[in-house]
């Protein structure tokens, strides 16, 4: 949001945008198709992107999608989870310690008056944020919240300025040069060119850094197969004719493309937010589609929403089947629209 891509308000807005129609519009089929039921309690489901499937489709994908198009998916996605999660801690928790809450609150405060100080010891953050954590943890508000809300609170500004950092290292890289390479001399410099590396790295990045291995390896790969597990009960066919299944399966293939389309293509209209430049129409909305994966988020909220494990399992086939269509739909829309842009520019 700082740099990049997202760094205007009006290129920042548009991902926005298309995330809260992405959002509404698959809530608002699912209510359709279980209005008056003790089901409707689900209209979340089918609010939620799976980021990581996304992304990984548009990698699969390559060069054929252009680089302004997955950050556009990448924003979109991390703006539909932050929704997800707003959902969770507000409309599927059951009770409310305010004490713990407001605990968890003072330390996010504490965090953001470290980084007004001017500490930016990762260290020092990790350990409010394990205490932060427990806390919301402890308060029955849903702890992802946790993270949202620290992630503001940590420094994202370097301590010393590009300019600074780059004129710094030339003179230590030619003193590196002139000094022999096993001599204390170049391991000094060697040294310090490494301390000049941790003050130009910001406390965030350092600390997303470290974690995304965990993440990428460990936690969501567990969250993904704890969250997935489906007894087949009967026919798959007969439940994905349940409207619960419906509600979700219709929400994510055709609310979320239809959500993010329209209300981005709003934006567009009302000057609000600007599209990517060099991309086609054709490709976002091919992009929306894949924003229908849901997967794992979806499968989370389904077990927080209902409460029969019947109904949780005819939930999961429809979320399985709406990951599989959306996929396939996503990727057949942006290679047709690359293969007609390739035609168009070599006749």
């Amino acid at each position: 949001m700082l740099i990049g891509e997202l760094s205007s308000f009006r290129q920042a807005a548009f991902p926005f945008m298309a995330a809260l129609g992405g959002s509404i519009v698959p809530a608002l089929i699912y209510l359709a198709l279980n209005r008056g039921t003790i089901h409707a309690r689900g209209w979340g489901i089918p609010m939620a992107t799976d980021i990581a499937f996304a992304l990984g489709v548009l990698a699969l994908l390559g060069s054929r999608v252009p680089a302004s198009l997955k950050v556009f998916v990448a924003a979109l996605a991390i703006v539909d989870d932050v929704f997800g999660v707003l959902v969770i801690a507000l409309f599927y928790t059951a009770h409310i310690s305010y004490v713990s809450l407001g605990l968890g609150l003072a330390g996010v405060g504490i965090s953001f008056l470290a980084n007004w100080a001017g500490i930016r010891q990762p260290a020092v953050y990790a350990f409010i944020g394990v205490f932060v954590w427990f806390a919301v943890l402890q308060s029955g508000v849903h702890a992802t919240i946790a993270g949202v809300l620290l992630a503001f609170s940590i420094p994202v500004k370097s301590k010393i300025e590009k300019t600074g950092f780059v004129e710094k290292c030339r003179r230590l890289l030619d003193r590196f040069e002139r000094a022999d390479v096993n001599s204390a001399e170049a391991h000094a410099v060697i040294h310090t060119l490494a301390s000049q590396c941790e003050k130009v790295d910001t406390p965030l990045h350092r600390i997303e850094h470290s974690l995304q291995p965990w993440v990428s390896f460990l936690i969501m790969p567990v969250f993904a197969f704890s969250n997935a597990g489906v007894h087949i009960l009967g026919q798959i066919e007969s439940s994905l004719r349940h409207p619960v299944a419906l509600g979700v399966f219709f929400g994510l293939v055709a609310g979320k493309p239809l959500g993010i389309i329209s209300f981005a293509w709003a934006a567009e209209k009302t000057k609000l937010g600007s599209a990517p430049a060099g991309i086609l129409w054709k490709q976002i909305f091919g992009a929306s589609c894949l924003c229908g994966i849901g997967f794992t988020m979806s499968l989370f909220i389904a077990g927080l929403a209902i409460e029969t494990d019947t109904i949780v399992d005819i939930a999961k086939i429809g979320t399985l089947a709406a990951s599989l269509a959306a996929g396939v739909m996503g990727s057949l829309i942006l290679l047709s629209a690359r293969a007609r842009t390739t035609v168009q520019v070599h006749p």
